[in-house]
Order: structure tokens, then C-alpha cells, then sequence
């Protein structure tokens, strides 16, 4: 399968489905999925989030992961050009029976969020001997 061409796409913000007790705005990290024979890869962007501000979690087949800024560090500034808007991130996927939730990995460098999420045995491809 060829890779696809893709755009940039611009920051969007997170269509709420609950009502927040705290003012501040979410937005969808930009997100690459890659698949191999063993594994889906999550790649998340999420500028300004630290390995401290973020949150993986898996409930039924819900992988949710949330990254939550330090607005201290953006107090008193004024900004002069600006291309993303400053706020949290928010991004959820239904995951399958396929991926064996028990050994999905994370890894936050530099504002990249990386998940990888390990097929179960059955659903990894295999040769079959034919005798």
C-alpha cells in the first residue's frame, strides 16, 4: 500500500460531549497511525505538554489520551505572531479486540506523544505449512 498524500490540517478544537467544571479549551492533536504485521503506532503532537501533563487510559475499548498544558509558563507574555492556539488536548479512539490492551506502551518526548498498541497473537499474520 502507497503512503498518502496528506495536507496539514489546522488546529481544531475538541467538540465537547461533557459539560467541564474548569474554563479552558481542548484541542485534537494532530495524529499519525501506522500499522505493521505486529502493532499499531499512535503518533500524537501535542505542543507544550510534558511527560507530567498527560494521561493514557483504556476503559472497555476506549483508548483516551489527554495532555494538559501549564498555563503558568505563558503568564505575562504577549505574543507577538502566533500560529496554534494555547490549550489542552484531548483525542479518544475505539480500539478493537485485536490490540491486547494489557501490553499498549507510551512514550512523551518533546511534545510527541508515542503509543504503541500490540495486535493480539491471533490477529498477527502467519504461514501455514502445507504438507
Amino acid at each position: 500500500m502507497a503512503p498518502q498524500e496528506l495536507s496539514v490540517q489546522q488546529k481544531r478544537e475538541v467538540d465537547k460531549q461533557q459539560e467541564s467544571t474548569t474554563p479552558s479549551r481542548a484541542f485534537l492533536p494532530a495524529t499519525d497511525i501506522f500499522e505493521t504485521e505486529q502493532a499499531l503506532t499512535v503518533v500524537l503532537e501535542m505542543p507544550g505538554v510534558g511527560k507530567d501533563g498527560v494521561d493514557v487510559s483504556v476503559e472497555d475499548t476506549i483508548l483516551r489520551i489527554e495532555g494538559r498544558i501549564d498555563y503558568s509558563r505563558y503568564e505575562g507574555l504577549q505574543p507577538v505572531y502566533t500560529e496554534y492556539n494555547v490549550g489542552h488536548y484531548l483525542r479518544s479512539f475505539q480500539i478493537s479486540n485485536q490490540i491486547d490492551q494489557a501490553k499498549i506502551r507510551a512514550d512523551m518526548k518533546d511534545g510527541v506523544m508515542t503509543l504503541v498498541l500490540p495486535k493480539v497473537e491471533k490477529a498477527k499474520p502467519r504461514r501455514i505449512a502445507v504438507n
